[in-house]
């Protein structure tokens, strides 16, 4: 006879936990206890218990914690509970010659349980802050065990997909979402001091527009009409310079269906604002201000690790041509090169450009390959050619490069903007030639946005914009992207 495999044998002794909470919550609900009341009685938080543990013994008078039981230890006569909220851990004593229901809670009582403790502070002969139980009272009973207390929760998939679990054990995880709304909390104290105005657009979209990717479609039964999950920001926004405000600003999620991998997601917020009358040189200075104020507030300093580099951001930040730097690694100039060359260099370094991506698209695929990854300092990259940029203005200076800047860091992209295109007949042009890009195949091409378009013919004032993912807080924790996300999409469970 086959003895059970180690899966079944979990199985068998999470079902026998489970079974005996819930004899448990039996018991509870026979003694009249409510194992789920509307409400739970606290005075303190615990970390406030610590800070005042002084005051509070003096005064002499009763406090109420709640949160989760973390540890038992139960010596008979008399019992140690750790009790745990958002704030920090207390112990709690029980003692069976002044609780008189100690025994009964003993009894009742899992790690895992939401409880109130009620009693006076004190310190034990070993000097640890306590609090002596004189009434306890059932929050939530819980029904399962914590993956601590019996198989642990190592995997990351598993960490991903159950992510209260992960914030419950690990004290890292939950640091790392409190980091991450400093993040973004840095760049919109930093917009709104300049004198940015945030604002939301519509999430649905009867045209996606503002960047290469494939959109998600859904279907509205209310209009009975089919629209698009918004891919970018941009578009709204611009529309809003040509309504009169001059600085706006929005933090909101974008949902491009592409694949993922260690700096892509489908879905993710991003960080775009738009700023009349400035170019990208006044982006240029006002990001490296902005850039450093986050990653200080962030990391506590200015030198951060990802993927083994050190990356210093307290440099001046050096400005670099795209078209020096392609001609450096590929040896090819992105502006002269047919596209039949860049095409057989594509080949040469591995990549299989599809018939339909044209010229831009193809430098692209190049430079993210050759040129990208050794750009490990912070810098700016400027002036790439106008075919892999529909939405950027032409530079003065030479006609086939647009004024765009991309933030480069630890061999990625980490921010782009540009000074915005505000000539309707260039941009009707370059949208025109997008659709001819779509209609031979390439899903990626931007729309023609007639609405975006007419807008613009009512005059659209110069302007630079610029946005920012939640990939940069991923390069600045050295993770991938998706660990950095509170509740990233996985694939459902078989």
């Amino acid at each position: 006879m086959l003895s059970p495999s180690l899966p079944v044998i979990i199985k068998i002794m999470l079902d026998d936990l489970i079974a005996e909470r819930r004899k448990k919550l039996e018991k509870l609900k026979q003694a009249g206890i409510d194992p789920y009341p509307p409400k739970a009685e606290r005075t303190v938080l615990i970390s406030d218990a610590h800070k005042k543990f002084a005051q509070l013994v003096k005064a002499g008078k009763n406090i109420s914690l709640s949160g989760r039981l973390r540890g038992v230890r139960d010596q008979g006569n008399i019992a140690f509970f750790d009790l745990e909220d958002e704030s920090g851990r207390l112990q709690l004593v029980l003692k069976k010659d002044s609780f008189a229901k100690a025994d009964f809670w003993k009894s009742v009582l899992d790690i895992g349980d939401f409880i109130s403790a009620t009693g006076k502070l004190f310190k034990t002969k070993r000097g640890e802050e306590s609090l002596e139980v004189s009434d306890l009272s059932m929050v939530a009973k819980s029904l399962r065990p914590l993956p601590s207390d019996w198989y642990g929760l190592e995997d990351i998939e598993t960490r991903l997909r159950e992510r209260h679990l992960d914030l419950l054990l690990n004290s890292e995880t939950k640091e790392l979402f409190r980091k991450k709304e400093i993040f973004w909390r840095t760049f919109r104290d930093s917009l709104e001091k300049e004198g940015f105005l945030e604002v939301e657009a519509p999430v649905l979209e009867s045209i996606p527009g503002g960047a290469d990717a494939e959109p998600f479609k859904t279907h509205m039964n209310a209009l009975d009409h089919d629209f698009y999950l918004r891919i970018s920001l941009e578009l709204p926004l611009k529309k809003l310079l040509v309504g009169g405000y001059e600085k706006v600003f929005e933090i909101g999620r974008i949902f491009r269906n592409e694949g993922i991998d260690k700096e892509h997601l489908q879905d993710y917020t991003q960080l775009e604002f738009y700023w009349a009358y400035r170019d990208y040189n006044d982006l240029m200075a006002l990001l490296e201000k902005m850039y450093k104020s986050v990653v200080k507030a962030v990391t506590g300093g200015l030198q951060t690790s990802y993927g083994g580099q050190k990356i210093d951001w307290s440099k001046k930040w050096p400005k670099i041509s795209y078209v020096d730097e392609f001609k450096k690694h590929v040896g090819l100039d992105p502006l002269a090169a047919s596209e039949a060359d860049l095409v057989k260099k594509a080949r040469e370094l591995g990549i299989e450009p599809e018939k339909h991506q044209g010229k831009g698209r193809v430098i692209d695929l190049i430079f993210k390959k050759a040129v990208r990854p050794h750009l490990l300092q912070p810098s700016f990259l400027i002036d790439p050619p106008v075919e892999i940029e529909p939405l950027a203005k032409r530079s003065g200076r030479d006609p086939r490069v647009v004024e765009r800047v991309q933030i480069m860091a630890g061999g990625t992209e980490l921010g782009k903007g540009f000074t915005e295109l505000n000539d309707p007949v260039d941009q009707r042009a370059r949208f025109e030639e997008q659709v001819r890009l779509r209609e031979k195949g390439d899903k990626e091409a931007q729309r023609l946005d007639e609405e975006y378009l007419t807008a613009m013919e009512y005059g659209m004032p110069p302007a630079a914009g610029f946005g920012v993912s939640e990939r940069l807080f991923a390069v600045l924790m050295d993770k991938p992207i998706r660990e950095t996300v509170i509740f990233p999409l996985m694939k459902p469970k078989k």
